[in-house]
C-alpha cells in the first residue's frame, strides 16, 4: 500500500475549542522508499494562536496573514492522501484536527479518504513500553540526526518521522504475510522440483556499517546484553 507520512501544526490542542491547522506537511512513500513527492502548506487560520503552541512551532500569525486557507488547498490534500496508509506520530491528534477542518467544508472524515491510519506513537510505545517516546527520543533511541530540529515543523516532522519508521518496522516488511490452502500445496509443488543454484549476494560496505549501527544500538538498548555480539567475538577468536 502507497503510504503518506503527515504531520500538522495548530494554533492549539482542542480543536473542539476553534482551534485551527496551520501547517500541513506529507511525503510519499512506495516499496518502502519516499517517491520525492510531497505536499506542504502554511494556512491562515483566520484566528490568533496560542502562546504555548506559538513556543512549540514558532509560527505567528503575521507570517500566516497571506497563506491560503484549508479550503484552498483540500481538493490538492485529498488528492494526495486518496487511498494511502497515514503513518501519524500521535494520530488522534492530527485525525481529530483534519476531520475538524473537514467538517466545516461539509467534507467527509479522513478515514474515509485514504486507505487506513497508522499511529507510530502507539508502535513504539508498544516496542519500548515507560520510555519517552516522541520524535525526538525516537530518533536518539535509533541514531537519526534530528539536530536540525530547534522548533516543531510539519514537513520536517514528517521526514523525520519517515527515518524512525523504516528504523521501527526493519526487517518486518513480509511479516503480515498469510497461507491459505493453494499457497501451501504451491511451496510443496515447488520443493518436489529440482532446486536451483542459489545465488548469493554479499552485502555492501555501506550495509554492513549500517548493520553494525543497528547492532550498536540493540547493544546498547540492552544495557550489553546482545548475545549475538558476544558469540561472533569468541567465533573469531583463534582456535574457535
Amino acid at each position: 500500500m502507497r503510504k503518506v507520512f503527515l504531520d500538522t501544526e495548530t494554533t492549539g490542542l482542542k480543536p473542539e475549542q476553534g482551534h485551527r491547522v496551520i501547517e500541513i506537511g506529507c511525503l510519499e512513500m512506495l516499496n518502502r522508499r519516499l517517491t520525492g513527492r510531497r505536499l506542504h502548506h502554511y494556512l491562515n487560520p483566520d484566528r490568533d494562536i496560542d502562546a504555548g503552541a506559538l513556543d512549540v512551532h514558532g509560527i505567528n500569525i503575521e507570517f500566516l496573514q497571506d497563506k491560503p486557507r484549508f479550503a484552498n488547498i483540500v481538493n490538492e490534500f485529498l488528492d494526495f492522501v486518496r487511498d494511502a496508509e497515514l503513518v501519524i506520530h500521535n494520530a488522534p491528534f492530527d485525525v481529530a484536527f483534519l476531520n475538524a477542518e473537514l467538517k466545516r467544508l461539509d467534507r467527509p472524515a479522513i478515514e474515509t479518504v485514504c486507505g487506513s491510519v497508522c499511529d507510530t506513537l502507539r508502535m513504539a510505545k508498544g516496542l519500548f513500553p515507560g520510555k519517552k517516546n516522541n520524535l525526538d527520543a525516537l530518533c536518539v533511541r535509533y541514531g537519526i540526526n534530528n539536530s536540525h530540529r530547534t522548533l516543531h515543523g510539519a514537513l520536517l516532522d514528517a521526514e523525520l518521522l519517515s527515518d524512525i519508521y523504516i528504523a521501527m518496522t526493519r526487517g518486518q516488511a513480509s511479516l503480515g504475510m498469510e497461507l491459505n490452502g493453494s499457497d501451501v500445496l504451491g511451496k510443496h509443488a515447488a520443493a518436489t522440483r529440482p532446486a536451483k543454484a542459489l545465488r548469493i549476494l554479499r552485502a555492501m560496505p555501506d550495509e554492513l556499517e549500517e548493520h553494525r549501527q543497528q547492532l550498536d544500538l540493540i547493544q546498547k538498548e540492552s544495557d550489553g546484553k546482545c548475545l549475538w555480539l558476544e558469540t561472533g567475538a569468541r567465533a573469531r577468536m583463534p582456535g574457535s
